[in-house]
Protein backbone atom coordinates (compact mmCIF):
# COMPACT_ATOMS: atom_id res chain seq x y z
CA UNK A 1 0.00 0.00 0.00
CA UNK A 2 1.11 3.44 -1.29
CA UNK A 3 2.22 5.51 1.80
CA UNK A 4 2.01 9.70 1.61
CA UNK A 5 3.16 12.65 3.87
CA UNK A 6 0.02 13.22 4.61
CA UNK A 7 -4.03 12.47 4.78
CA UNK A 8 -5.20 15.91 3.43
CA UNK A 9 -3.15 18.75 2.03
CA UNK A 10 -4.98 21.95 1.30
CA UNK A 11 -4.06 24.30 -0.77
CA UNK A 12 -5.28 28.02 0.55
CA UNK A 13 -5.71 29.25 3.13
CA UNK A 14 -9.13 31.25 3.28
CA UNK A 15 -12.55 30.40 5.36
CA UNK A 16 -13.24 27.48 3.62
CA UNK A 17 -9.88 25.65 3.56
CA UNK A 18 -8.81 26.62 7.40
CA UNK A 19 -12.06 25.14 8.28
CA UNK A 20 -11.72 22.38 6.14
CA UNK A 21 -7.80 21.77 7.71
CA UNK A 22 -8.33 22.01 10.90
CA UNK A 23 -11.01 19.96 11.35
CA UNK A 24 -9.93 16.96 9.32
CA UNK A 25 -6.77 17.24 11.75
CA UNK A 26 -9.35 17.26 14.77
CA UNK A 27 -10.26 13.86 13.25
CA UNK A 28 -6.91 12.38 13.54
CA UNK A 29 -5.82 13.19 10.10
CA UNK A 30 -2.32 14.77 9.09
CA UNK A 31 -3.22 17.51 7.25
CA UNK A 32 -0.88 20.51 5.41
CA UNK A 33 -2.11 23.93 4.35
CA UNK A 34 -0.27 26.01 1.75
CA UNK A 35 -0.75 29.88 1.83
CA UNK A 36 1.47 31.89 0.11
CA UNK A 37 -0.61 35.38 1.43
CA UNK A 38 -2.14 36.09 4.79
CA UNK A 39 -4.35 33.32 5.96
CA UNK A 40 -8.28 34.06 6.43
CA UNK A 41 -8.24 34.88 2.41
CA UNK A 42 -10.14 37.21 0.83
CA UNK A 43 -13.33 36.99 3.46
CA UNK A 44 -10.95 38.35 6.34
CA UNK A 45 -8.32 40.09 4.25
CA UNK A 46 -9.76 42.21 2.10
CA UNK A 47 -13.53 41.34 1.99
CA UNK A 48 -16.33 40.72 4.05
CA UNK A 49 -14.82 41.66 7.29
CA UNK A 50 -12.82 45.34 6.44
CA UNK A 51 -15.66 45.93 4.58
CA UNK A 52 -18.27 45.47 7.14
CA UNK A 53 -15.96 47.33 9.43
CA UNK A 54 -16.01 50.59 6.73
CA UNK A 55 -20.09 50.09 6.57
CA UNK A 56 -20.06 50.65 10.00
CA UNK A 57 -18.07 53.46 9.68
CA UNK A 58 -20.06 54.94 7.14
CA UNK A 59 -22.94 54.89 9.18
CA UNK A 60 -22.06 57.03 11.58
CA UNK A 61 -22.68 60.12 9.58
CA UNK A 62 -26.24 59.34 9.44
CA UNK A 63 -26.29 58.83 13.10
CA UNK A 64 -24.57 62.14 13.89
CA UNK A 65 -27.57 64.30 11.44
CA UNK A 66 -30.32 61.83 13.16
CA UNK A 67 -29.19 62.78 16.15
CA UNK A 68 -31.05 66.50 16.62
CA UNK A 69 -33.72 64.82 16.46
CA UNK A 70 -33.64 62.86 19.15
CA UNK A 71 -32.42 66.23 21.43
CA UNK A 72 -28.71 65.70 20.96
CA UNK A 73 -26.41 68.78 19.67
CA UNK A 74 -23.21 67.09 17.92
CA UNK A 75 -20.44 69.58 17.45
CA UNK A 76 -18.35 69.68 14.40
CA UNK A 77 -17.49 66.13 12.87
CA UNK A 78 -14.65 65.12 11.52
CA UNK A 79 -13.37 61.84 9.47
CA UNK A 80 -10.31 60.51 10.00
CA UNK A 81 -9.37 58.07 6.79
CA UNK A 82 -5.87 57.24 8.39
CA UNK A 83 -7.13 56.11 11.75
CA UNK A 84 -10.28 54.41 10.12
CA UNK A 85 -7.48 52.23 7.93
CA UNK A 86 -4.69 51.57 10.71
CA UNK A 87 -7.88 50.59 13.19
CA UNK A 88 -8.93 47.71 10.27
CA UNK A 89 -5.39 47.11 9.69
CA UNK A 90 -5.04 45.80 12.99
CA UNK A 91 -8.33 43.99 13.77
CA UNK A 92 -7.32 42.21 10.39
CA UNK A 93 -3.75 41.26 12.14
CA UNK A 94 -5.70 39.76 14.97
CA UNK A 95 -7.46 37.69 12.81
CA UNK A 96 -4.92 36.48 10.60
CA UNK A 97 -3.36 35.64 14.06
CA UNK A 98 -6.29 33.82 15.42
CA UNK A 99 -6.64 31.50 12.09
CA UNK A 100 -2.63 30.45 12.74
CA UNK A 101 -3.41 29.58 16.37
CA UNK A 102 -6.56 27.46 15.54
CA UNK A 103 -4.24 25.62 12.60
CA UNK A 104 -1.33 25.17 14.68
CA UNK A 105 -3.74 24.05 17.79
CA UNK A 106 -5.02 21.45 15.50
CA UNK A 107 -1.89 19.77 14.72
CA UNK A 108 -1.97 21.47 10.82
CA UNK A 109 1.48 21.66 9.20
CA UNK A 110 1.40 25.50 7.72
CA UNK A 111 3.47 26.22 4.42
CA UNK A 112 4.02 29.46 3.73
CA UNK A 113 4.58 29.03 -0.13
CA UNK A 114 2.47 28.87 -3.53
CA UNK A 115 1.35 25.61 -3.96
CA UNK A 116 0.03 23.71 -7.23
CA UNK A 117 -0.30 20.10 -8.10
CA UNK A 118 2.32 18.01 -9.55
CA UNK A 119 -0.08 14.74 -10.21
CA UNK A 120 -3.23 13.80 -8.62
CA UNK A 121 -1.37 13.15 -5.05
CA UNK A 122 1.70 15.39 -5.21
CA UNK A 123 1.77 18.71 -4.60
CA UNK A 124 4.70 21.32 -4.88
CA UNK A 125 4.79 23.95 -2.49
CA UNK A 126 7.47 26.70 -2.98
CA UNK A 127 10.39 24.26 -2.44
CA UNK A 128 8.80 21.71 -1.21
CA UNK A 129 7.16 18.45 -2.74
CA UNK A 130 4.69 16.50 -0.60
CA UNK A 131 2.27 13.59 -1.16
CA UNK A 132 -1.17 13.09 0.03
CA UNK A 133 -3.71 10.76 0.04
CA UNK A 134 -6.12 13.95 -0.66
CA UNK A 135 -6.11 17.34 -2.11
CA UNK A 136 -8.38 20.16 -1.35
CA UNK A 137 -7.95 23.08 -3.54
CA UNK A 138 -9.19 25.77 -2.21
CA UNK A 139 -7.77 29.22 -3.59
CA UNK A 140 -11.05 31.32 -4.13
CA UNK A 141 -11.72 33.82 -6.42
CA UNK A 142 -10.10 37.03 -8.02
CA UNK A 143 -11.53 40.28 -9.35
CA UNK A 144 -12.36 40.17 -12.86
CA UNK A 145 -11.84 43.64 -14.87
CA UNK A 146 -12.64 43.77 -18.41
CA UNK A 147 -9.72 44.74 -20.89
CA UNK A 148 -10.17 48.78 -22.02
CA UNK A 149 -8.32 51.72 -23.27
CA UNK A 150 -6.56 52.74 -19.56
CA UNK A 151 -7.09 49.81 -17.95
CA UNK A 152 -3.88 50.43 -16.22
CA UNK A 153 -5.39 53.48 -14.07
CA UNK A 154 -8.75 51.81 -12.53
CA UNK A 155 -8.76 49.87 -9.25
CA UNK A 156 -10.32 46.49 -8.05
CA UNK A 157 -12.12 45.49 -4.69
CA UNK A 158 -8.81 44.39 -2.86
CA UNK A 159 -7.34 48.10 -3.35
CA UNK A 160 -9.34 50.03 -1.87
CA UNK A 161 -9.48 49.81 1.79
CA UNK A 162 -5.79 51.56 1.98
CA UNK A 163 -6.21 54.13 -0.65
CA UNK A 164 -4.19 57.21 0.25
CA UNK A 165 -5.37 59.98 -0.28
CA UNK A 166 -9.26 59.42 0.38
CA UNK A 167 -11.00 59.75 -2.49
CA UNK A 168 -12.92 62.86 -2.82
CA UNK A 169 -14.33 61.95 -5.93
CA UNK A 170 -15.06 58.01 -6.67
CA UNK A 171 -16.62 56.23 -9.73
CA UNK A 172 -18.01 52.83 -8.99
CA UNK A 173 -18.19 50.81 -12.17
CA UNK A 174 -20.75 47.51 -11.92
CA UNK A 175 -24.16 46.71 -9.96
CA UNK A 176 -23.54 43.37 -7.91
CA UNK A 177 -22.69 43.05 -4.28
CA UNK A 178 -19.34 44.43 -3.99
CA UNK A 179 -20.30 47.65 -6.33
CA UNK A 180 -23.14 48.48 -4.29
CA UNK A 181 -21.65 47.84 -0.88
CA UNK A 182 -18.49 50.39 -1.86
CA UNK A 183 -20.51 52.97 -3.42
CA UNK A 184 -22.93 52.59 0.04
CA UNK A 185 -19.39 52.88 2.01
CA UNK A 186 -17.95 55.62 -0.15
CA UNK A 187 -20.74 57.85 -0.21
CA UNK A 188 -21.49 57.45 3.20
CA UNK A 189 -17.49 58.31 4.36
CA UNK A 190 -17.98 61.45 2.32
CA UNK A 191 -17.25 60.85 -1.29
CA UNK A 192 -18.85 62.16 -4.18
CA UNK A 193 -20.36 58.54 -5.55
CA UNK A 194 -20.95 58.23 -9.22
CA UNK A 195 -21.97 54.31 -9.89
CA UNK A 196 -22.25 52.90 -14.03
CA UNK A 197 -24.36 49.91 -14.02
CA UNK A 198 -24.59 48.38 -17.83
CA UNK A 199 -28.01 46.91 -17.04
CA UNK A 200 -31.23 48.97 -16.07
CA UNK A 201 -30.93 47.31 -12.41
CA UNK A 202 -29.31 46.85 -9.39
CA UNK A 203 -27.92 43.20 -7.92
CA UNK A 204 -29.11 41.27 -10.80
CA UNK A 205 -30.33 38.04 -9.41
CA UNK A 206 -32.31 39.85 -6.52
CA UNK A 207 -36.10 40.05 -6.73
CA UNK A 208 -37.18 43.02 -8.83
CA UNK A 209 -38.57 44.83 -6.02
CA UNK A 210 -35.56 44.77 -3.82
CA UNK A 211 -33.46 45.86 -6.41
CA UNK A 212 -35.84 48.64 -7.50
CA UNK A 213 -36.29 49.57 -3.79
CA UNK A 214 -32.41 49.77 -2.86
CA UNK A 215 -31.72 51.71 -6.68
CA UNK A 216 -34.44 54.31 -4.90
CA UNK A 217 -33.17 54.48 -1.74
CA UNK A 218 -29.57 55.48 -3.18
CA UNK A 219 -30.33 57.46 -5.46
CA UNK A 220 -31.77 59.56 -2.13
CA UNK A 221 -28.76 59.36 -0.10
CA UNK A 222 -27.35 61.32 -2.80
CA UNK A 223 -24.97 58.64 -4.93
CA UNK A 224 -25.38 59.33 -8.60
CA UNK A 225 -26.41 55.89 -10.81
CA UNK A 226 -25.87 56.02 -14.34
CA UNK A 227 -27.74 52.78 -15.31
CA UNK A 228 -27.51 50.91 -19.58
CA UNK A 229 -24.34 52.97 -19.13
CA UNK A 230 -20.40 51.67 -19.71
CA UNK A 231 -17.31 52.90 -18.79
CA UNK A 232 -15.44 52.41 -22.31
CA UNK A 233 -12.25 54.35 -22.00
CA UNK A 234 -10.07 56.04 -18.84
CA UNK A 235 -7.73 59.01 -18.99
CA UNK A 236 -5.96 60.31 -16.62
CA UNK A 237 -5.69 63.68 -16.27
CA UNK A 238 -3.29 66.40 -14.41
CA UNK A 239 -6.14 67.11 -11.61
CA UNK A 240 -6.91 62.80 -10.99
CA UNK A 241 -9.05 60.59 -14.38
CA UNK A 242 -12.04 60.55 -16.03
CA UNK A 243 -14.31 58.02 -16.95
CA UNK A 244 -15.57 58.19 -20.60
CA UNK A 245 -19.27 56.30 -20.55
CA UNK A 246 -21.01 55.13 -23.87
CA UNK A 247 -23.22 57.51 -23.78
CA UNK A 248 -20.71 59.94 -24.47
CA UNK A 249 -20.63 61.43 -20.62
CA UNK A 250 -17.68 62.52 -19.33
CA UNK A 251 -17.06 62.11 -15.51
CA UNK A 252 -14.20 62.89 -13.82
CA UNK A 253 -12.84 61.40 -10.55
CA UNK A 254 -10.26 60.60 -8.19
CA UNK A 255 -10.50 57.12 -7.93
CA UNK A 256 -12.21 54.35 -10.36
CA UNK A 257 -13.08 51.12 -8.94
CA UNK A 258 -14.24 48.18 -11.27
CA UNK A 259 -16.58 45.73 -9.08
CA UNK A 260 -17.75 44.10 -12.56
CA UNK A 261 -17.23 40.25 -11.06
CA UNK A 262 -14.73 37.96 -9.99
CA UNK A 263 -13.00 34.72 -11.51
CA UNK A 264 -12.02 31.32 -9.71
CA UNK A 265 -8.36 31.45 -8.83
CA UNK A 266 -7.12 28.61 -11.11
CA UNK A 267 -4.60 29.90 -12.99
CA UNK A 268 -0.77 28.36 -12.36
CA UNK A 269 -2.31 25.45 -10.04
CA UNK A 270 -1.71 22.84 -12.18
CA UNK A 271 -4.87 21.72 -12.02
CA UNK A 272 -5.54 21.10 -16.45
CA UNK A 273 -2.18 19.14 -16.10
CA UNK A 274 -3.16 16.97 -13.36
CA UNK A 275 -6.74 16.16 -15.31
CA UNK A 276 -8.88 18.55 -13.38
CA UNK A 277 -11.82 19.60 -15.19
CA UNK A 278 -12.56 23.29 -15.38
CA UNK A 279 -15.84 24.93 -16.57
CA UNK A 280 -15.76 27.51 -19.25
CA UNK A 281 -15.59 30.20 -16.83
CA UNK A 282 -12.36 28.73 -15.39
CA UNK A 283 -14.27 26.82 -12.20
CA UNK A 284 -13.72 23.62 -11.06
CA UNK A 285 -16.38 21.01 -11.87
CA UNK A 286 -17.40 18.89 -8.79
CA UNK A 287 -19.84 16.20 -8.13
CA UNK A 288 -22.04 16.50 -4.62
CA UNK A 289 -19.37 15.89 -2.67
CA UNK A 290 -17.13 18.65 -4.06
CA UNK A 291 -14.97 15.47 -5.84
CA UNK A 292 -13.42 16.76 -8.98
CA UNK A 293 -12.94 14.78 -12.03
CA UNK A 294 -9.72 13.40 -10.35
CA UNK A 295 -10.80 11.17 -7.67
CA UNK A 296 -8.28 12.38 -5.13
CA UNK A 297 -8.97 16.17 -5.52
CA UNK A 298 -11.64 18.41 -4.11
CA UNK A 299 -12.44 22.04 -4.32
CA UNK A 300 -14.47 24.16 -2.41
CA UNK A 301 -15.47 27.68 -1.96
CA UNK A 302 -15.59 30.27 -5.21
CA UNK A 303 -12.70 28.18 -6.67
CA UNK A 304 -15.79 26.08 -7.53
CA UNK A 305 -18.73 26.26 -9.43
CA UNK A 306 -21.65 26.45 -6.76
CA UNK A 307 -22.58 30.14 -4.89
CA UNK A 308 -19.45 32.54 -4.07
CA UNK A 309 -20.63 33.45 -0.24
CA UNK A 310 -17.78 32.59 2.67
CA UNK A 311 -20.61 30.64 4.74
CA UNK A 312 -20.89 28.06 1.70
CA UNK A 313 -17.47 27.85 1.56
CA UNK A 314 -17.14 26.65 5.23
CA UNK A 315 -20.01 24.20 4.63
CA UNK A 316 -18.92 22.50 1.71
CA UNK A 317 -15.83 22.51 3.64
CA UNK A 318 -17.39 20.41 6.11
CA UNK A 319 -18.55 18.27 3.24
CA UNK A 320 -15.32 17.16 2.59
CA UNK A 321 -14.02 16.42 6.00
CA UNK A 322 -16.71 14.36 6.82
CA UNK A 323 -16.67 12.48 3.01
CA UNK A 324 -13.26 11.60 3.85
CA UNK A 325 -12.86 11.64 7.33
CA UNK A 326 -16.35 10.76 8.90
CA UNK A 327 -19.53 8.82 8.38
CA UNK A 328 -19.87 10.66 4.44
CA UNK A 329 -23.50 11.41 5.40
CA UNK A 330 -22.95 15.30 5.29
CA UNK A 331 -25.04 17.32 2.76
CA UNK A 332 -25.24 20.86 1.67
CA UNK A 333 -28.92 22.17 0.36
CA UNK A 334 -28.57 25.65 -1.39
CA UNK A 335 -32.11 26.38 -1.90
CA UNK A 336 -32.91 28.31 1.05
CA UNK A 337 -29.18 30.01 1.49
CA UNK A 338 -29.73 33.64 2.96
CA UNK A 339 -27.91 36.38 2.44
CA UNK A 340 -27.02 40.26 2.91
CA UNK A 341 -25.99 43.10 0.61
CA UNK A 342 -24.15 45.49 3.18
CA UNK A 343 -25.75 48.84 1.43
CA UNK A 344 -27.26 51.41 3.04
CA UNK A 345 -29.76 50.87 3.88
CA UNK A 346 -29.15 47.10 3.93
CA UNK A 347 -30.11 44.02 2.23
CA UNK A 348 -31.28 40.73 3.57
CA UNK A 349 -32.49 37.81 1.43
CA UNK A 350 -33.90 34.08 2.03
CA UNK A 351 -35.45 31.90 -0.55
CA UNK A 352 -36.81 32.79 -3.77
CA UNK A 353 -37.51 35.95 -6.10
CA UNK A 354 -41.21 36.58 -7.12
CA UNK A 355 -40.18 35.58 -10.34
CA UNK A 356 -37.87 32.32 -9.16
CA UNK A 357 -41.12 31.16 -7.26
CA UNK A 358 -43.47 31.71 -9.49
CA UNK A 359 -41.37 29.21 -12.02
CA UNK A 360 -40.80 26.91 -9.62
CA UNK A 361 -44.16 26.73 -8.12
CA UNK A 362 -46.89 28.02 -10.04
CA UNK A 363 -49.49 30.17 -8.11
CA UNK A 364 -48.13 32.29 -5.40
CA UNK A 365 -49.24 34.90 -3.14
CA UNK A 366 -47.71 38.10 -2.16
CA UNK A 367 -47.16 39.86 0.71
CA UNK A 368 -45.56 43.28 0.78
CA UNK A 369 -45.03 46.40 3.46
CA UNK A 370 -43.17 49.42 2.53
CA UNK A 371 -42.74 52.09 5.30
CA UNK A 372 -40.85 54.35 7.44
CA UNK A 373 -39.20 52.98 10.81
CA UNK A 374 -40.32 54.40 13.59
CA UNK A 375 -36.83 55.59 14.54
CA UNK A 376 -36.91 57.73 11.63
CA UNK A 377 -40.51 59.30 12.74
CA UNK A 378 -37.91 62.06 14.65
CA UNK A 379 -34.41 61.37 13.72
CA UNK A 380 -35.38 63.52 9.99
CA UNK A 381 -33.88 61.03 8.02
CA UNK A 382 -36.32 60.32 4.79
CA UNK A 383 -35.13 56.62 4.67
CA UNK A 384 -37.68 54.34 3.79
CA UNK A 385 -37.97 50.02 5.11
CA UNK A 386 -39.15 47.42 2.74
CA UNK A 387 -40.20 44.14 3.33
CA UNK A 388 -41.46 40.95 0.78
CA UNK A 389 -42.86 37.57 1.90
CA UNK A 390 -43.63 35.35 -1.19
CA UNK A 391 -46.07 32.17 -0.58
CA UNK A 392 -46.29 28.81 -2.12
CA UNK A 393 -50.19 29.74 -2.69
CA UNK A 394 -50.72 25.42 -2.97
CA UNK A 395 -48.98 24.71 0.71
CA UNK A 396 -49.26 28.20 2.29
CA UNK A 397 -45.61 27.85 2.54
CA UNK A 398 -43.10 31.18 2.87
CA UNK A 399 -40.46 30.28 0.16
CA UNK A 400 -39.04 33.70 -0.24
CA UNK A 401 -38.38 36.63 2.07
CA UNK A 402 -36.80 39.75 1.31
CA UNK A 403 -35.81 42.84 3.12
CA UNK A 404 -34.29 46.16 2.60
CA UNK A 405 -33.89 48.25 5.76
CA UNK A 406 -31.95 48.91 8.97
CA UNK A 407 -30.40 45.35 10.19
CA UNK A 408 -31.94 43.92 6.87
CA UNK A 409 -29.07 40.75 7.89
CA UNK A 410 -29.33 40.30 10.99
CA UNK A 411 -33.29 40.41 10.57
CA UNK A 412 -33.42 38.04 7.91
CA UNK A 413 -31.15 35.38 9.47
CA UNK A 414 -33.79 34.97 12.20
CA UNK A 415 -36.22 34.00 9.39
CA UNK A 416 -33.98 32.09 7.45
CA UNK A 417 -34.34 29.34 10.13
CA UNK A 418 -38.19 29.06 9.85
CA UNK A 419 -38.18 29.07 5.69
CA UNK A 420 -35.70 25.91 6.19
CA UNK A 421 -37.75 24.23 8.18
CA UNK A 422 -40.82 24.60 6.11
CA UNK A 423 -42.93 27.40 7.85
CA UNK A 424 -45.81 28.05 6.32
CA UNK A 425 -47.77 31.82 6.45
CA UNK A 426 -50.48 30.63 9.20
CA UNK A 427 -47.61 29.64 11.55
CA UNK A 428 -45.95 33.34 10.40
CA UNK A 429 -49.06 34.85 11.07
CA UNK A 430 -50.10 33.02 14.53
CA UNK A 431 -46.18 34.21 15.76
CA UNK A 432 -46.56 37.18 18.28
CA UNK A 433 -44.60 40.05 17.14
CA UNK A 434 -42.01 42.14 19.22
CA UNK A 435 -43.33 45.66 19.18
CA UNK A 436 -42.03 47.77 18.50
CA UNK A 437 -39.77 46.32 15.69
CA UNK A 438 -39.21 46.63 12.08
CA UNK A 439 -38.56 42.40 12.20
CA UNK A 440 -42.54 42.17 13.75
CA UNK A 441 -43.69 43.26 10.33
CA UNK A 442 -42.90 39.88 8.74
CA UNK A 443 -45.19 37.89 11.30
CA UNK A 444 -48.21 41.17 11.16
CA UNK A 445 -48.32 41.45 6.97
CA UNK A 446 -51.95 40.03 6.19
CA UNK A 447 -53.51 41.43 3.02
CA UNK A 448 -52.20 39.86 -0.10
CA UNK A 449 -50.81 42.25 -3.47
CA UNK A 450 -53.29 41.82 -6.10
CA UNK A 451 -52.86 39.30 -8.45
Amino acid sequence: MRTFDFDLFVIGGGSGGVRAARMAAQRGARVALAECAELGGTCVNVGCIPKKLYSYAAGYAESFEEAAGYGWRVGETRFDWARLKANRAQEIQRLNGVYRSLLEGAGVTLIQAWAQLADAHTVQAGERRCTAKHVLVATGGMPFVPDLPGREHVLVSDAMFDLDPFPKRLVVVGGGYIACEFASIFNGLGAKVTQVQRGAHLLNGFDEDVRDFLGREMLRSGIDIHYNSEVTMVNRLDGGLCALLSRGQRVEADAILFATGRVPNTQGLGLEAAGVTLDQRGSVVVDAHYRTSVPSVFAVGDVSTRQQLTPVALAEGMVVVDTLFGRGKRRLDYEFTPTAVFTHPNVGTCGYTEAGARMKFGEVTIFSSEFRALRHTISGSKERTFMKLIVDTASDRVVGLHMVGPDAGEVVQGFAVAIRAGATKAMFDSTIGIHPTVAEEFVTMREPMPG
